[in-house]
């Protein structure tokens, strides 16, 4: 990890006519952090996500990635200077096989032009894939439909297919939504595994307080489209703000209720 931020939020604001989503958020992001974003639905985590990746242009303020102005970017070339992100609903192939997703994307991030309509499943591209499928632990179902998966596997089948093309940074929309309670630490464990060991800087919005706690060493808490604490875990999440806007908890913090487990319960 270096102290230059690989992310630069400088001033930025959203309004949707009389509605502000978003107002005077500035944060750096070094290369190689793992940051959490988290607040209540409408706070504000998503909007600031869209504008980041080109999804949503900003009423005002600037964002730097990796030194450049892509201030309103598209989407398809924020992909091509480094930046992905992945839904909260996964964005993959149902009637296609585990194995077939990952070539079509890999297809995409790898060629251009004619090489395009090129046959798929190359030699060098499958290997790859296999790598890929290794690494994010789905080589036991490589042919099945992803139709057939449990919702923790179409999960990691769609961030592996994110980060085929190598971003330099991932963001992630809820990566545990909908993954089974028992499932969503191995989930993690794999993604994050993974991430760390290509080097990815990570943001993700979640509001498992305990994947939070466990995986992320800063935390955003938005509320009102603002910004309302940048601290590590440990910090953030006896906030006194954050715990009474962002968990629901105006209980004052002890070493028994400041544990995530008690504050995911609350804030479910």
């Amino acid at each position: 990890m270096t102290d230059a931020p690989i992310l630069s939020v400088k001033d930025l604001q959203k309004s949707f006519g009389a509605v502000t989503a978003a107002k005077d958020i500035n944060v750096d992001i070094p290369a190689g952090q793992v940051v959490g974003v988290i607040g209540a639905n409408g706070a504000g985590k998503t909007t600031f996500v869209n504008m980041v990746t080109g999804y949503l242009k900003p009423s005002g303020g600037t964002i730097r990635f990796r030194g450049r102005d892509i201030t309103g970017i598209a989407p398809r070339l924020a992909v091509h200077q480094g930046l992905t992100r992945s839904f909260q609903v996964s964005q993959v192939f149902m009637t296609l096989s585990v194995r077939q997703n990952l070539l079509s994307a890999l297809a995409l991030a790898r060629r251009k032009g004619g090489a395009l309509l090129r046959r798929i499943a190359g030699p060098e591209l499958l290997a790859e894939c296999d790598a890929i499928m290794a690494r994010y632990g789905l080589t036991d179902v490589a042919e099945h439909e992803a139709s057939a998966l449990s919702q923790g596997s179409r999960k990691l089948l769609d961030i592996a297919m994110a980060v085929v093309s190598g971003p330099r940074m991932l963001l992630l929309d809820e990566p545990t939504s909908g993954v089974a309670a028992e499932e969503k630490f191995a989930i993690m464990d794999t993604v994050m595994s993974a991430l760390k060991a290509s080097g990815t800087t990570v943001l993700f919005i979640e509001h498992d307080m305990e994947i939070v706690e466990r995986y992320v060493d800063r935390v955003l808490a938005f509320f009102s489209g603002e910004v309302i604490c940048d601290a590590p875990p440990a910090r953030a999440l006896i906030d006194p703000k954050v715990r009474e806007l962002v968990i629901g908890d105006t209980r004052a913090p002890t070493a028994t209720t400041a544990t995530t487990g008690q504050a995911e319960a609350a804030y479910a």
